[in-house]
């Protein structure tokens, strides 16, 4: 019987490697999927914070763009007011009002029929995802081709 020396140091090292080459596969494989999980899970925590972090912002900035559509939409009622005044010097404030309305009129009607033509170039559908969706469910069903 040989003796051999005690090395504390290595203990552990040996000690883990015999319980894993002593683990079975379905333990291995049951630790791994542990692991996996668990850093699916963090990448999603990760993934939550960086979104709330964003949406922060972006909500931030859309105030912004209300404030800004707010005080768009005073500029151009004072304007419209101030035209209708200065017509009023020349004309009847009765035929001021209608010729300002009518400019506004125009300006609505323009902008409908563009709003409608740029709305029927719109594809609801994500065309590009359904193709690849359809690919990927093909792949699926048929691995090998």
């Amino acid at each position: 019987m040989a003796y051999t020396a005690h090395r504390p140091d290595t203990e552990p090292e040996v000690r883990d490697r015999t319980s894993q080459d002593d683990a079975s596969i379905g333990e291995l494989l049951s630790a791994v999927t542990s692991d996996a999980q668990k850093l699916f899970r963090q990448e999603v925590e990760l993934a939550k914070a960086e979104i709330r972090e964003e949406a922060t912002k972006a909500g931030k900035a859309a105030g912004m763009y209300g404030g800004a559509g707010f005080a768009g939409y005073m500029t151009v009622l004072f304007a419209s007011l101030a035209l209708t005044f200065g017509l009023a010097n020349v004309m009847d404030w009765g035929w001021a009002a209608l010729i300002v309305t009518a400019l506004w009129g125009v300006a609505a009607a323009v902008m409908y029929v563009m709003g409608r033509s740029r709305m029927k170039q719109v594809h609801p559908k994500p065309e590009r995802t359904v193709q690849t969706l359809k690919e990927d469910a093909e792949w699926a069903r048929h691995p090998t081709s």
